[in-house]
């Protein structure tokens, strides 16, 4: 359990704006892309707070808008 309670690995879903080109995949390796809106929506497992950071940083760096940032509920198995 990391220093702010949380578990992980956990889920997490990050929706920025507008189509992510195939081009720019691969700065999030692991993570599912899917178009929904006109959106991008990458869904993944992260393994620790270091890889949260290293996506928004990805993202960051690569300018894209990053409109929501969101925690899901982890599958039961």
């Amino acid at each position: 359990m990391g220093a702010n309670g949380i578990t992980w690995p956990q889920r997490y879903q990050f929706r920025v704006r507008g189509q992510l080109g195939e081009s720019l995949r691969p700065a999030f390796p692991g993570l599912s892309v899917q178009a929904e809106r006109g959106d991008t929506v990458l869904t993944g497992m992260l393994a620790d707070q270091a890889a949260l950071y290293g996506v928004l940083a990805a993202a960051a760096e690569l300018g894209l808008e990053l409109i929501e940032v969101r925690r899901l509920p982890s599958r039961e198995h």
